[in-house]
């Protein structure tokens, strides 16, 4: 039996009805299937396509002050490679102390001079009583032997008279005279012997006068005068370089007392050390350095190359300018057995400067015996290069950059490293770095992040960086 027409057609609109119906009450999950199928085609389309790395900066004025930022024109020249050797200052050996003794067996009953006090040439440092037999005969000796003299010279004008009138012979005026030349000798003998002990020549001559002397002053030696190898001779030019300070008011003095070695009441023996003098003009720089390094120090000992020297705890405000060029002098030929390096000597001339107090006068020196200084030894000669600080220079991995200006935009350029220090970077002459273009001096590793920074926002060259260290656009 076949359906109506009719039937059928209205079959067909009940099931698209139905249909509808399921698809409204079910809208909610199919239109999120739908939807999440879609997005990821829709991020793709508008994602924007991938930039290349930036490579200028831009940076305002109050950037750069806060960054302390300094640009320079930068041209080929030449350095010097060098090691680095740690060192200390110490004194010179023969010219920087020298020791005072007693001259005779005695006892100390005054002392004038104390560690910290200058003295000038002649000035007294002890008073000691003399015990000494033998300085005591030496007296004796010259005072009889003055008052023998005194009597042959008397006998002889005696007898001068007879000898004319052919009363005696002429061979006892000889004898008289002959006399007369060894009293004379042994009196030169003893003065010259009682000189030596400290006796000035006034206590001398009161001795031939029966005044001997119980005490005797010990005294501040004389400068030693700087003498050539060769000649043997002292400087003429400048009798006192070694003993001369700086401050007006000070240049008379030639030690320092640095030690006492003798205290009051104390027996001392002859040829005892009482005290140290100083005198800290002339000082060595003592370097260590291994065995693996000596043949590039002994280069540099031959050709007379120049040293450069920091010195730790140096405060050079106040000071003169230290104008002179450090050379090392010698090499050490033996190993510290403790440590294993072998020294080395450079020469270093002090300044100093004087003030008044009580009535004294103090010395103050700029360099001190066991100072740390750290020697720069050249090794090799590099031409033709560009030298920056090290802080002009940032490495990322094998990568070294450095910043170029041009108003206020920075470019990073990529550069070839020769060698670098703790002070310095040297580059190579080429085409990456022309001569005369202006290259930061610092802060290239701080530059480099704000760099980062920039091409990770997204944010165009024409940035500026604020003082508290955001950046933003032009705005």
């Amino acid at each position: 039996m076949r359906i109506p027409r009719i039937f059928r057609l209205l079959g067909g609109i009940a099931v698209v009805a139905s249909l509808g119906i399921v698809a409204f009450v079910t809208r909610d999950r199919w239109l999120d299937a739908i939807g999440s199928r879609a997005t990821p085609t829709h991020a793709a389309e508008s994602a924007p396509a991938p930039s290349s790395e930036a490579t200028v900066l831009k940076l305002s004025v109050q950037a750069r002050k806060n960054l302390g930022l300094v640009a320079k024109p930068v041209k080929p020249q030449t350095y010097w490679r060098t090691i680095q050797v740690p060192g200390a200052i110490v004194d010179r050996p023969g010219r920087s102390d020298r020791g005072v003794t007693a001259p005779a067996v005695g006892a100390v009953v005054q002392v004038h001079a104390f560690p910290g006090d200058t003295v000038k040439p002649g000035d007294r440092l002890f008073t000691l009583r003399l015990f000494s037999e033998y300085l005591q005969n030496t007296q004796s000796e010259l005072f009889k032997a003055t008052r023998e003299t005194e009597l042959v010279k008397e006998q002889r004008k005696r007898l001068e008279d007879l000898a004319k009138d052919g009363t005696i012979l002429g061979s006892k005026l000889i004898d008289l005279d002959s006399q007369l030349r060894r009293q004379a000798a042994a009196i030169q003998a003893y003065r010259q012997d009682l000189l030596t002990r400290g006796l000035n020549p006034e206590q001398i001559d009161a001795i031939t006068e029966g005044k001997f002397v119980s005490t005797i002053e010990v005294v501040a030696p004389p400068p030693v005068a700087v003498r050539h190898r060769a000649t043997a001779q002292p400087d003429e030019s400048n009798p006192q370089s070694e003993t001369q300070l700086i401050d007006n008011r000070t240049a008379s003095v030639a030690y320092e007392v640095q030690e006492l070695k003798a205290e009051l009441g104390h027996q001392v023996q002859a040829g005892q050390l009482l005290s140290v003098l100083s005198n800290h003009h002339s000082l060595y720089i003592e370097g260590h350095a291994f065995k693996n390094e000596a043949p590039a120090l002994e280069k540099a000992a031959q050709n007379g190359w120049p040293l450069h020297i920091e010195f730790a705890e140096d405060d050079s405000a106040g000071w003169p300018a230290l104008d002179q060029s450090f050379q090392i002098r010698h090499l050490a030929n033996s190993i510290d057995t403790a440590n294993r390096t072998f020294d080395f000597f450079v020469p270093l001339t002090n300044q100093s400067r004087g003030y008044e107090k009580e009535g004294e006068t103090f010395v103050v020196w700029r360099f001190r015996p066991g100072q740390r200084v750290r020697l720069h030894v050249p090794v090799e000669e590099l031409k033709n290069v560009i030298v920056l600080p090290s802080g002009a220079v940032v490495r990322e991995g094998p990568e070294a950059y450095v910043f170029r200006q041009n108003g206020d935009l920075f470019n990073r350029i990529a550069v070839h490293v020769l060698h670098e220090d703790r002070l310095n970077v040297v580059l190579a002459n080429d085409s990456s770095v022309a001569s005369g273009v202006y290259l930061a001096q610092s802060a290239a590793a701080s530059l480099n992040r704000v760099l980062k920074a920039q091409a990770a926002s997204g944010v165009r060259a024409d940035v500026h960086v604020h003082a508290d260290g955001t950046v933003h656009a032009a705005h």
